[in-house]
C-alpha cells in the first residue's frame, strides 16, 4: 500500500481537502467543471458506475446530475489519509430527501496530492437497524495513530481468515472485541451475527479480494472483490478498533455493473 512517509509536494491534509472538494465544489455547488481541473491531476481514472474515465466524463455525468437533482446535500461523516490514498464516508440527500444515499469513495493521488483515480460504492439509505443504528452515524474520532499499519493488517488478516472461501475461524475473537457496534443495515450489535457469517458452512457472502486498504490510527476501509450468491459485489467495510480488536462496523455494497462505461468497478 502507500508509503506514509513519501510525501513528495503533498502536504498534510491536502489530499482529503481534494477529495471533498470534489463533492461540495463539484457536486453539491454544482460546478463540475471547475472542481475536477482544479483537484485531478494529468489523468483521472474512474471506476464509479456510470462515470466514463477522465475529467471529461466526470464533467459529462455530474453536468446533468445537477440539471436533475437542482437540491444538493452533502456530508461527509468520515475522512483520512494513508500515504497516497484517502478514503471518505458521506450522505448525500437530493430534492429534500427523495433520494438519499451512503457513498464510500476512494482516491489515488500525484505527488503534487492532485487526485488522478477514484473508486467509490453507492447504495441507498436504509432505516434504522435492530439496534437503531444508521449506516452513517457511530464514532468519528481518529486516535492511535501510532498503530496505523498494524491496525491494517489485523483488518487484512481478518478478511482473509474470517471472510474468504474456506475460511472458518475457531476463534472470531482474534479480530474482534465486545461490545461490538454494528451499522449493517440488516442487524444489530453483538458478535452473534459475525460469528454465524465467518463460522458458517453456506455463506451467501464471500469476499475473494481484496483491492484497497486505507487507515489512519483506528479506522481502516477496504474496498473487496466479493459475492453474493453468485452475483459480484463491490463490497466496503469501515471499521473501529481499539487496542488491536475491531470494535465498530459500517458497510456498503454495489453490484459490480456487467457493462462499465469506464475502467470498471476495480
Amino acid at each position: 500500500m502507500a508509503d506514509s512517509d513519501t510525501m513528495g509536494n503533498r502536504a498534510a491534509g491536502q489530499q482529503l481537502a481534494r477529495a471533498k472538494a470534489l463533492y461540495m465544489e463539484g457536486i453539491a455547488e454544482g460546478r463540475p467543471r471547475e472542481a475536477v481541473e482544479a483537484h485531478t491531476g494529468d489523468r483521472y481514472t474512474q471506476h464509479s458506475t456510470g462515470v466514463k474515465d477522465g475529467r471529461d466524463g466526470f464533467v459529462e455525468f455530474f453536468t446533468e446530475f445537477v440539471e436533475r437533482n437542482p437540491k444538493r446535500e452533502i456530508e461527509i461523516m468520515r475522512g483520512w489519509e494513508d500515504g497516497r490514498y484517502v478514503f471518505v464516508h458521506a450522505r448525500q440527500s437530493l430534492n429534500d430527501g427523495q433520494y438519499e444515499y451512503v457513498t464510500t469513495d476512494f482516491f489515488d493521488t500525484d505527488d503534487d496530492g492532485k487526485i488522478v483515480e477514484h473508486w467509490d460504492v453507492i447504495a441507498e439509505v436504509k432505516p434504522a437497524n435492530p439496534s437503531g443504528r444508521t449506516q452513517i452515524d457511530g464514532a468519528t474520532e481518529i486516535t492511535e495513530l501510532d498503530r496505523t499499519e498494524e491496525n491494517k493488517e489485523l483488518v487484512r488478516s481478518m478478511l482473509e481468515n474470517c471472510l474468504f472461501p474456506g475460511a472458518r475461524p475457531e476463534r472470531i475473537e482474534n479480530w474482534f472485541a465486545e461490545p461490538y457496534v454494528q451499522h449493517n443495515a440488516a442487524v444489530g450489535d453483538g458478535l452473534d451475527t459475525v460469528r454465524r457469517l465467518a463460522q458458517g458452512e453456506n455463506r451467501q457472502l464471500t469476499y475473494t479480494e481484496i483491492v484497497l486498504v486505507v487507515g489512519m490510527g483506528n479506522f481502516v476501509a477496504t474496498l473487496c472483490k466479493a459475492d453474493w450468491e453468485g452475483n459480484p459485489l463491490a463490497q466496503v467495510d469501515i471499521v473501529r478498533l481499539e487496542n488491536g480488536k475491531i470494535v465498530e462496523h459500517w458497510d456498503n455494497s454495489e453490484p459490480v455493473p456487467a457493462n462499465p462505461v469506464n475502467s470498471g468497478k476495480f
